[in-house]
């Protein structure tokens, strides 16, 4: 019996470090990345799992730079029930904030992430070191491309685009 349990492990343990995003556009597929932010990861696909993230807002995004959601408000001030996680940073020499990069937003305080993330669009090495880094965009990047802009410096959008669904991989 072993043997058949033994090709789906690899399958089990990438589907465990995997969220599947579905957005207006097409489905983008992230990978978690526990080794950086082992804290952050278990938040966001516990999230998920529960159905916490869908039809919620990409409040705020800034072309160039990053679609932020997991605010169910809407208003960048919102987030789950969950106590704040720590800081949870990664030095620049382990990973950077690159175009697919995943981030959790937080306020000035370094120990204020909750649910809301961010998709990068871009490099952006201000952030490095500064924000947890929790996962990467594996492919679905030209949907997030196509999530609708915000307008002024704030990149607050009027009438944004949701999140359809958030999903662990492997959980319909």
């Amino acid at each position: 019996m072993s043997d058949e349990t033994t090709p789906a492990a690899p399958a089990a343990e990438a589907d465990a470090n995997t969220l599947v995003l579905e957005l207006k556009d097409g489905t983008v597929t992230i990978q978690l990345l526990p080794e950086l932010a082992p804290k952050h990861c278990e938040r966001i696909k516990a999230l998920a799992a529960e159905g916490f993230y869908d039809n919620t807002p990409f409040h705020r995004v800034i072309e160039g730079f990053m679609a932020q959601g997991g605010d169910p408000t809407g208003t960048g001030t919102g987030g789950s029930q969950m106590p704040d996680l720590p800081a949870e940073f990664s030095p620049p020499a382990k990973a950077r904030f690159q175009r697919g990069t995943c981030g959790m937003a937080r306020t000035q305080n370094p120990n204020s992430a909750n649910s809301q993330f961010f998709i990068m669009f871009g490099p952006y090495p201000s952030l490095d070191g500064q924000y947890t880094i929790w996962g990467r965009v594996i492919s679905g990047m030209e949907h997030v491309d196509k999530i609708k802009r915000g307008a002024g410096g704030s990149g607050m959008v009027q009438n944004p685009d949701r999140i359809v669904k958030m999903r662990p991989a492997g959980a319909a």
